[in-house]
């Protein structure tokens, strides 16, 4: 998009945060299928990423893989999971604003002093351009710009001065400084990392005697494994044949989860530290009835971010829920090219309104966010030209103000319409009745039973580490 477009420019596929990545990891100590499993596992995480995917494993030492662009069904088919055979395997899928680059598709594989290892990663670090710079000083040379060949490098550096890659770990993580979780593979180990403040999720699950990582817990559930717990923040887990070890790093005292995993990015059947992200949605809903009530006919939500919230809504208002809109779920982001002229068409195309449903109502229309604006006041006009009566707007978070420097992906500030333009000024360009967000305090009530803290800088501009670090 071109840096003078404005919040409202653009079309749906830019209207939403996007995470960076999803993660899974098997070790088979029952002679399981472990690429079919990560294939699966990879199915229940698409929606942490849709550019690309990929899977690697460990052939008797060996480190095999395929990966590419696309959705998971498209790059991999029988024939290429038939030759991927091992006991071990990792895999990932992919968002990236750089769409088509091949070389961004991970997991990536190296060699360095002990063989070979396969790394799928997850976050964003903000001290990358330092930390190549002095490794390129040093004669590095790197294919890529991204932080997992970052990371590798490290390792294989301090790999030469350390007992085992473990400690050679520990010591990457006191020089790298963001937001990660990686799971590592080597010819006879898989390791699991979550960075100090468990800003990105991790979970821990067994299938049978094989241990499972993986960024959701969905993503255990869809191989029939059971999930055991949380990887701690700062928290190393290695498992070897069929043994695990912890080893805790230094943590930073104050854990920092992504508040946006249970308000839009997590899957709705997933558990994160300790929290159901659907209880969190249907709570915020509840809450936001509560705070922000109205007059109306029907509550309706935003496919498919805002339904849970808006039955939550619909329950503590009393007012009745219903399926006002439809979704296509056949269209892509890459299906229509960006464009102002085109935005009418892209909403058009990916949503339409239940005339049937609709007419004559006031409704209450529930989303998770406001980012830019775009599809929600082109679904404002449908449900008008459909014949609603009032369109009423309910957002089941805070107002979305600040980027995000921890790996999801969102404009600059300029572009976010919560930072430029004040409540009122947004709910008039929408085309809306009236606009409400849910208040941080409540928002934060959501997660019930969550053993963390969380990350809001998106909304306070207030972030649990500083975000011009540079070393």
């Amino acid at each position: 998009m071109p840096a003078s477009a404005g919040p409202f420019d653009g079309t749906f596929d830019v209207d939403k945060p996007r995470d960076a990545c999803g993660i899974f990891g098997i070790l088979s100590c029952d002679n399981h299928d472990v690429a079919q499993l990560t294939y699966y596992a990879l199915f229940a995480l698409q929606h942490r990423g849709q550019e690309g995917a990929g899977i690697a494993v460990n052939d008797s030492g060996t480190i095999i893989y395929y990966k590419d662009t696309g959705l998971v069904p498209e790059v991999f088919n029988s024939t290429i999971l038939e030759h991927l055979k091992g006991r071990a395997a990792i895999g990932h899928v992919l968002y990236t604003t750089d769409i088509g680059n091949r070389e961004n598709v991970q997991p990536i594989v190296v060699k360095y002093k002990s063989g070979q290892m396969a790394m799928s990663y997850n976050g964003n670090l903000i001290n990358t351009p330092v930390l190549r710079q002095k490794l390129e000083e040093k004669g590095a040379i790197f294919q890529t710009n991204n932080d997992p060949e970052l990371i590798a490098s490290l390792i294989s550096i301090y790999r030469i001065t350390s007992n085992d890659i473990e400690e050679a770990i520990v010591k990457v993580m006191e020089d790298i400084k963001g937001a990660y979780s990686f799971v590592l593979m080597t010819q006879n180990k898989l390791i699991a990392v979550r960075d100090p403040f468990g800003i990105k999720p991790l979970c821990l699950g067994k299938l049978d005697n094989s241990y499972i990582v993986a960024s959701e817990s969905s993503a255990i559930d869809a191989v029939g494994g059971k999930l055991l717990r949380d990887i701690n923040p700062g928290e190393i887990v290695v498992i070897q044949e069929n043994e695990l070890r912890s080893i805790q790093t230094e943590v930073s005292g104050k854990t920092a989860l992504c508040i946006f995993e249970f308000v839009y990015t997590a899957r709705q059947d997933s558990y994160i530290d300790g929290a159901s992200v659907y209880q969190a949605r249907l709570e915020a809903g509840k809450l936001l009835a509560i705070e922000y009530p109205v007059d109306a006919d029907l509550v309706i939500g935003a496919p498919d971010s805002g339904l849970i919230a808006a039955l939550g809504f619909s329950r503590q208002s009393g007012i009745p829920y219903g399926s006002g809109l439809i979704k296509n779920r056949y269209v892509g982001r890459t299906f229509i090219k960006p464009g102002q002229s085109q935005r009418e068409m892209a909403v058009r195309i990916k949503f339409n309104a239940i005339k049937s449903e609709i007419e004559g109502k006031r409704i209450v229309m529930v989303d998770d966010s406001i980012v830019r604006g775009t599809t929600t006041k082109s679904i404002v006009h449908m449900l008008k030209q459909a014949g609603a009566k009032e369109v009423h707007i309910r957002i089941s978070s805070a107002p979305y103000r600040f980027p995000c420097y921890f790996g999801i992906d969102t404009p600059s500030s300029e572009h976010l319409v919560a930072s430029t333009y004040t409540k009122d000024e947004i709910r008039d360009m929408l085309g809306a009745d009236s606009l409400e967000y849910l208040s941080l305090e409540e928002l934060l009530k959501t997660p019930i039973g969550a053993k963390c803290g969380f990350c809001c800088g998106c909304f306070t501009g207030k972030y649990p580490m500083d975000v011009r670090c540079e070393g």
